[in-house]
């Protein structure tokens, strides 16, 4: 089947990039319908609720970074991190325009008290973190790869804030090259 003629991938599709945006509370289902070329009315047959396509989009995100994890398993585990730092980097002029394009949907989305999309959310950045407490400990980090972890998607996390703040994508190209060099140390 043709992707563009995939109505379903084109909800999803158009949702994404509102939601990177916008921010998900802001989109609405006519926005999305509007953005994929779809009639609103036949959001309903693909999607029942806002929900729903929420988690289809966080799904979505899930598989985006576990095609970036499984592109890099021929590389050693540190070049699989400094890899993580490099694609964080690349997004740099969307950073300023836009945030981070993970932590961003999932800080608004956690600030829901518990329920299917703030558990989704919560659980696709605790999937980066395991993988990366994972490489440190195929780095032979032993008990300090739970803290190198949280280390490293913390700085990630941090500057990818402040990018957007101050407007200016060479605070994370700046933070991304501290980043490479901490793990030559660590």
């Amino acid at each position: 089947m043709n992707k563009r003629n995939d109505k379903r991938v084109r909800l999803i599709e158009a949702a994404d990039k509102l939601f990177y945006e916008q921010g998900v509370n802001i989109t609405t289902l006519a926005n999305i319908a509007a953005l994929a070329e779809v009639p609103l009315g036949n959001v309903y047959y693909y999607f029942k609720s806002k929900e729903a396509i929420v988690l289809a989009v966080i799904e979505r995100r899930r598989q985006t970074i576990q095609a970036q994890f499984t592109s890099w398993e021929n590389q050693p585990h540190k070049t699989r991190l400094t890899s993580w730092i490099d694609f964080q980097a690349d997004q740099s002029e969307l950073t300023v325009s836009f945030g981070d394009w993970l932590g961003s949907m999932c800080q608004e989305l956690c600030k829901q008290q518990g329920g299917d999309i703030s558990n989704a959310a919560a659980q696709l950045l605790k999937e980066v973190y395991l993988w990366c407490e994972s490489q440190f400990k195929e780095m032979g980090k032993g008990e300090k790869s739970p803290t190198l972890a949280l280390s490293l998607l913390s700085g990630l996390q941090g500057v990818s804030l402040l990018t957007l703040t101050f407007k200016d994508a060479k605070v994370i190209q700046q933070q991304s090259h501290y980043l490479k060099n901490w793990l030559e140390t660590v």
